[in-house]
Order: structure tokens, then sequence, then C-alpha cells
């Protein structure tokens, strides 16, 4: 198992992967199923200074992800076993569901305030193919920064200034806390 964030629950991360797969007809494009996910957390911590998924943001060729998700999708971590029940297998560029008759009832890691945070971002994003909504977060995400074949950490407090929140400091120092009490509780 790798390195994640505190916070950072595998159900939850499942729920949001099966919410955007379902909302697909039941398969996603990796590159698109990754973006839409990065833009439900920078929206939820546009709206609500908290991210859906407290996972590890990176700036990656191909725009910013949420890193350990990422590496679930890629079936790169050793304890799938929750995140089986909800996706499957990674299959080349595509990522398909367990259940194709999931509804938001079953998701019960998120909120209702996550799901209208899903929904709005699908709304947005969802007609866009992978090449369309990577562009759109190289050209609308300024906390990423090229990492010519490499990666970068994003800091939550980049994405917070590139909001425009005026207290990105105290927000991601707030954030911070809030981490390490769900590390400590958890």
């Amino acid at each position: 198992m790798r390195r994640r964030a505190p916070g950072y629950r595998v159900k939850r991360a499942a729920q949001v992967v099966a919410y955007f797969v379902h909302r697909s007809e039941g398969n996603l494009n990796v590159l698109k199923l990754v973006k839409l996910i990065y833009l439900a957390d920078r929206e939820s911590l546009r709206r609500y200074d908290y991210p859906i998924l407290y996972d590890c943001l990176v700036s990656m060729d191909n725009g910013p992800v949420d890193s350990v998700t990422l590496n679930y999708i890629n079936g790169l971590e050793d304890d799938s076993e929750i995140w089986d029940r909800y996706v499957k297998p990674r299959e080349g560029l595509t990522v398909g569901i367990v259940n194709p008759h999931i509804t938001v009832a079953d998701l019960d890691e998120l909120s209702r305030a996550d799901v209208e945070v899903l929904e709005s971002v699908w709304q947005q994003h969802g007609h866009k193919d992978r090449f369309e909504i990577a562009r759109f977060t190289h050209d609308n995400c300024p906390e990423w920064e090229d990492p010519h074949g490499s990666s970068y950490p994003i800091p939550y407090e980049r994405v917070f200034k590139a909001l425009g929140k005026q207290n990105s400091d105290e927000l991601s120092d707030a954030l911070a806390e809030d981490m390490g009490l769900l590390l400590t509780m958890g």
C-alpha cells in the first residue's frame, strides 16, 4: 500500500468513481475520469473549503489528478477489497463499475452536498471528451504546473489561492488540522 493522505477513505473514492462511471452509462475513459474527480474535489474546495476525497493532489503531464485514487484506478494499491466492490479492474483505457444499476442511495459515503458537487461537475464537463477536459484543466486550473514527464505535488493552499480565496493560508491550515484529526480519529 502506498502513502495516502490523512482522511482519505477508499470506499468514498470508489463511490465517487462509481458515480461518474454510472453517469457515463457504465464505462468511462480513465483520463476523463481522473479529470472529473479532480474537478469535483476542486469544486468542493471552492464551495465548502473542503475536498471530497482528501487525496494527494499532483500535477501530471495531462493535468492535475487525485494521486491515490489514480493508483486505485490503475490497480496499484494492495488493499483493494473495498474498491473492488464498486469498481471493475481497469481494461485498457476504460474503467467500469461492478453494479450498473447503482443508485445515489447506494453511495452511502457521499453526502448530499458531495452528490450536488459531482452532479454539477458532470453537467459542466461530462459531455467533453478526454482531451477537451484535459485541456480545460491545463487552461483553468492555475495550480497545475507542467511536470515535463514527472509529477509535482499540488498543496491545497495553492488550490485555494487559484480559487481566489482571500484566506487561503488559514483555510489550508484548517484543512491540515482537520486532516490530522481525521488521522487520529480514524
